[in-house]
């Protein structure tokens, strides 16, 4: 026998943020596996650097040059290495450093040459653009945009301009996306927030009410009806009662009902019945009490 009852389509489980995350798509064209060399040399800052070692440092740094006008890219490192160990507070012989690692698809030790000569100089346009670059071959397009758009506030070149132009977009694309994201969790939480906030109210609500009903007093007070519940602004369970308007009109119960002598009392007698024999030498409180009584034709 066929079977002719058909299933219920199970629901979609709502994506996790990993998979909204996941959900940004960007072109890669260009980006490389991170270099993972030991960090290159950096020179001892500590070394006085005299006008010898800085011409002697100026010719490796055109030996440098000239290396890479023959293409010989381990070369140029090497002059420029020895460059930066004869004067190791030059900004612009680890700017040209980095431009090699750059070429050399080396991204990281050109970001860590950038790092150096911008701490030694952070005006200078070369260091931004070869960390921009750095960052453009490791898919780091939000670091990429910064760096190259620095650069071109620096000291504008078309070439730093292009590769900002090429890597803008994706950066833009991911700061949209995650703004996205971002309000999309601030709803969740606030909507959270609302939900927790009513739930708590509600088991006030529920905890207050199975108090009042648990409270000695809360089925008479003395033999009132109704009750003496929270008196003060009010009494609660009284509502309707022959002779309610009647007390709420005697000038004396009002002026009683202001007294914090009287209502502590009441209050405590509420709680406890029994307690009124803590009062029988108390005027104020039993003609209170004598008063209600009269109204509600019970016995004090």
């Amino acid at each position: 026998k066929a079977n002719t009852e058909e299933k219920a389509p199970a629901p979609s489980p709502e994506p996790s943020s990993e998979s909204e995350e996941s959900e940004l798509e960007i072109d890669k064209e260009g980006v490389i596996e991170p270099d993972i060399d030991e960090p290159q040399e950096m020179g001892d800052e500590s070394l006085e650097v005299s006008e010898e070692l800085m011409d002697q440092a100026n010719e490796k740094k055109m030996e440098a040059i000239n290396a890479l006008s023959e293409g010989n890219l381990e070369k140029a490192i090497g002059h420029f290495t020895e460059a930066i160990k004869l004067n190791p507070r030059l900004a612009v012989l680890y700017a040209k450093r980095a431009s090699v690692y750059v070429k050399m698809q080396k991204p990281n030790a050109a970001i860590r040459d950038c790092d150096k000569a911008i701490s030694i100089n952070p005006d200078s346009a070369q260091p931004y653009k070869w960390r921009g670059k750095a960052h453009r071959l490791l898919g780091h397009w939000e670091e990429a945009a910064r760096d190259l758009a620095t650069a071109c506030k620096l000291d504008y070149d078309d070439d730093t301009s292009s590769t900002l132009k090429e890597v803008q977009p994706r950066a833009q694309k991911i700061i949209e996306h995650r703004r996205k994201y971002e309000r999309k969790r601030e709803e969740k939480a606030m909507r959270e927030r609302i939900e927790r906030a009513k739930k708590a109210k509600e088991e006030h609500e529920k905890a207050r009410k199975e108090e009042e009903a648990r409270r000695p007093g809360a089925a008479g007070f003395s033999g009132f009806p109704g009750g003496a519940g929270g008196f003060p602004g009010g009494m609660p369970g009284m509502a309707g009662m022959p002779g309610l308007n009647d007390l709420l009109g005697d000038p004396e119960v009002l002026a009683a009902m202001q007294d914090p002598e009287i209502m502590a009392a009441f209050q405590d007698v509420a709680q406890n019945p029994a307690n009124i024999s803590k009062y029988q030498n108390n005027p104020k409180v039993m003609n209170f009490v004598g008063k209600l009584s009269t109204k509600f034709g019970a016995k004090p």
